[in-house]
């Protein structure tokens, strides 16, 4: 393969990964989508490609709709709670409020309720600002029909998303008392920081020992929470537990580490009045992989 063809794929190799993601949201599936639009950049014909970008876009966004459309049948019968493969972010994307959301494991969750073709839209014209023609090209649909997609998506993730209008510092110093919380083990002073109507997400996949239902309130939360913090889990001991501060996703997170690597995650949503409005909390082993690994998410 000479320089002249594969230089054009590695220019845009983070683009189409974060496209995928989005898209997918998994790294697994995104990297599996990449792989398989470079065998189809590299085995096809490319004599008449102009814009490589838009070209290497639209591949990837096809592969990654095939895929979609057979993930979401597994997705069906997955044991739990689904939700996405965290990944490492910089804090400044934290800072970069579009692009902290457009990553959230709550948009991210949202974005699961879509149909295919409407999460493809929604995340070519909303997050990369891509125009309804060039999206009708790359789905090779009519731009009437993308256009109508497109405001059925909007107005389906608009509906549903969460909107927490919480400056950077006040975001850190909520996750900050809640990871002090947390970690002290102390109901009280969790309730302080939890909202009333906070919920907990858990995504185990029937792998390892996780809640099959979400958990509301407070209260039930803060002595589930309580109660997790003193117990072994996936055979490490409580004493040989290590718990770091991270960016997952754009927001703060916990990453709870055992000796042979990453055991859990706890990310948090803040609502307006500071206290935290969601969790989401990761152990399915195959969904730690990336950050295991210490992927980093590119934007």
């Amino acid at each position: 393969m000479s320089d002249a063809f594969a230089e054009p794929f590695e220019q845009y190799r983070n683009l189409l990964f974060a496209v995928a993601y989005r898209m997918l949201g998994t790294a697994a599936d995104a990297e599996d989508a990449v792989q398989d639009a470079w065998l189809r950049w590299s085995a096809g014909d490319r004599s008449g490609v102009s814009d490589p970008k838009a070209y290497l876009v639209r591949i990837t966004t096809n592969v990654a709709l095939d895929r979609l459309r057979s993930a979401q049948a597994r997705r069906e019968t997955y044991i739990g709670p689904w939700l996405p493969e965290p990944m490492l972010t910089s804090p400044d994307v934290a800072e970069d409020a579009e692009m902290s959301e457009s990553v959230s494991m709550a948009m991210l969750v949202v974005l699961e309720t879509l149909s295919p073709l409407e999460r493809a839209v929604f995340v070519l014209k909303e997050v990369f600002g891509y125009p309804y023609a060039e999206i009708a090209r790359a789905l090779d649909r009519s731009e009437a029909s993308v256009r109508q997609l497109g405001t059925r998506a909007r107005k389906h993730v608009e509906a549903r998303r969460p909107r927490f209008e919480v400056g950077g510092a006040e975001r850190r110093a909520a996750t900050e008392r809640f990871f002090e919380a947390v970690l002290g083990g102390d109901v009280n002073k969790l309730m302080e920081v939890l909202a009333p109507e906070v919920a907990l997400w858990s995504d185990g996949g029937g792998k390892v020992r996780a809640p099959l239902r979400a958990i509301f309130g407070a209260e039930k939360v803060a002595r589930f929470l309580s109660a997790i913090g003193g117990q072994p889990y996936r055979g490490v001991d409580p004493a040989d537990m290590r718990f770091r501060r991270v960016q997952l996703n754009g927001e703060p997170a916990i990453v709870v580490d055992g000796p042979d690597g990453p055991i859990s995650a706890v990310s948090a949503d803040i609502g307006e009045d500071g206290r935290i409005a969601a969790l989401h909390l990761i152990a399915n082993p195959d969904k730690l992989r990336a950050v295991a690994e210490g992927r980093h998410l590119p934007m």
